[in-house]
């Protein structure tokens, strides 16, 4: 049956509110992420968690550091927060708030799979700011396509060589993703590690992903393959070997060889 004048007009008139929702969305999307770098500045998951899981604002307000004067705002904060699904949110006494955990704010506190550091170098200022003029980089022919470069003047691991409190947040946060993500790795994927006599962890960094290969997988002799500058800050109390090098000048021999790219883990068997 086909629509009528005034229809038609309430559907295009729908087709536009649902175009500038969308851009809306992606314009005010930031908010998002800079709300749940607040929570971890303030380290308001660890507050919660240490009220048994769940806590008032009055609770929350007495584990962080914050003006009093902030406290309305810190509602508001929560308010994103829960709307987001960091934390959850029911009625208590008084109609008082009671903020709770959720599987997601559940990965920001304790000392297991804790993904807090990870997530503090990605939304910190040097990362978030690589993106600001992305729009300039299009417009430049450069000899090196990193935005990041093009921002900072330096490759990510060049800046972490040169500043030492960037060196330190790049470290955590790469450790905390491996040690998250190899968790997993290990419990689902452990097959692929059963016949591999060798490993090396190609630009492995201070090796939390082949420390946890070592301890699950004793028989395997694991090894990382690392900048000198990275390797001189490895840990000392460990079976993994560090090796000092370039993966694009050469990679030691080994019976297979393991590269990780944040979330994606390819672990290729070779005859080196």
């Amino acid at each position: 049956m086909a629509l009528s004048k005034k229809q038609h007009t309430s559907t295009d008139q729908q087709a536009v509110l649902d175009a500038q929702l969308l851009l809306w969305h992606h314009t005010m999307g930031y908010v998002k992420s800079m709300a749940l770098k607040a929570a971890l500045d303030l380290s308001i998951p660890d507050a919660v968690h240490q009220h048994g899981g769940s806590a008032t604002l009055p609770q929350i307000v007495t584990k962080v550091t914050l003006h009093p004067s902030k406290i309305p705002c810190l509602r508001r904060l929560m308010r994103v927060l829960t709307l987001t699904g960091v934390f959850s949110v029911h009625a208590g006494g008084d109609d008082e708030p009671v903020y709770g955990l959720t599987p997601a704010s559940r990965l920001l506190v304790g000392s297991g799979m804790n993904v807090t550091p990870f997530l503090t170098l990605m939304l910190g200022t040097v990362f978030v700011s690589s993106l600001f003029d992305l729009g300039e980089w299009f417009r430049h022919e450069l000899p090196d396509p990193s935005p990041f470069k093009f921002a900072h003047g330096r490759h990510i691991w060049d800046l972490a060589d040169h500043d030492a409190s960037f060196g330190k947040l790049f470290d955590d946060g790469m450790v905390a993703d491996s040690s998250f993500i190899m968790d997993v790795v290990v419990k689902e994927c452990g097959d692929v590690f059963q016949g591999i006599s060798s490993l090396v962890d190609v630009a492995g960094g201070l090796g939390g992903a082949t420390q946890t290969i070592a301890k699950a997988f004793p028989h395997v002799e694991c090894s990382v393959l690392d900048l000198p500058h990275v390797v001189a800050n490895a840990p000392t109390d460990t079976d993994v070997k560090y090796i000092a090098g370039d993966m694009f000048e050469s990679i030691p021999s080994a019976n297979s060889v393991f590269l990780k790219v944040y979330a994606h883990i390819i672990v290729k068997s070779c005859s080196c």
